[in-house]
């Protein structure tokens, strides 16, 4: 882990916080009085997303609340029991969750993948703990780079043209999920998060990332355009925003993967 940082270090640049308020406005994801539950895995993402959400509670027009959940899968070799201390020296009111999905997975799967079965699984608790703390918002981490690998394996293994919507309510109608990263690149919350020295968990879950991804291929192949094309990422979020947030605010429109 990272060396602790302090308050200060904790302030995200400009460069930050100027895409993720446009996204925020843009897609209507904060409203006065919501109370906002971040799903925290330990990387460097869900991190500086709780880092960041807590940064502009703290002069935001409308007034929010910002707590944390973990779900620890109790995969081996995967422990984010460290992030109890982080979170409790801040203050973050912060719900840690176990069950062991590596072992039900294998009980209970049937022609779904680990990872499928365990975001299924994580995301049920997470919407539990954000009920039971009375939270009705959940913010998930994923940035533009996420959403345009999903954009990729949609179009290439599902003939769809979607991604991760940046805003909805789940079919329960009592919770919204936003993703206040949802036009800000990976490389800028990576950049962050080692300067602020947050207590990144190495490989957040080794069972998904021990072995080459169809959402590794589609990075590699972003990557190598992105070279070729510098514009690509700026093209690509004018290609994705209506795939973003179509009209209102949909009810569970995208699958987790």
């Amino acid at each position: 882990m990272n060396e602790p940082a302090s308050e200060s270090t904790l302030r995200p640049p400009k460069a930050l916080l100027r895409p993720v308020g446009k996204t925020i406005r843009d897609f209507d994801m904060i409203r006065d009085g919501d109370r906002i539950l971040v799903a925290v895995s330990g990387g460097k993402d869900s991190l500086t997303l709780v880092t960041v959400l807590r940064h502009l509670a703290t002069y935001a027009p409308v007034h929010f609340e910002v707590g944390a959940v973990t779900i620890d899968p109790q995969v081996e070799g995967f422990d984010p029991s460290p992030l109890k201390e982080w979170m409790a020296a801040r203050g973050i009111d912060y719900y840690y969750r176990t069950q062991p999905l590596q072992e039900e997975a294998q009980e209970r799967m049937q022609g779904d993948s680990f990872c499928s079965f365990c975001s299924r699984m994580k995301r049920g608790m997470m919407y539990t703990a954000a009920r039971e703390g009375g939270y009705n918002v959940l913010a998930l981490g994923q940035h533009l780079d996420d959403l345009a690998e999903s954009f990729l394996m949609s179009a290439f293994h599902g003939g769809q043209l979607r991604t991760m919507q940046a805003h909805y309510r789940i079919n329960a109608g009592d919770l919204r999920v936003i993703r206040p990263f949802a036009l800000v690149r990976e490389r800028q919350l990576a950049d962050f998060a080692e300067r602020a020295g947050l207590p990144v968990i190495p490989d957040s879950c080794p069972a998904c990332f021990g072995a080459p991804t169809e959402r590794e291929h589609a990075k590699a192949l972003l990557a190598a355009e992105e070279d070729r094309i510098p514009r690509l990422f700026g093209n690509l979020e004018h290609t994705l925003r209506p795939l973003m947030a179509p009209e209102g605010i949909p009810d569970d429109p995208e699958p987790d993967s």
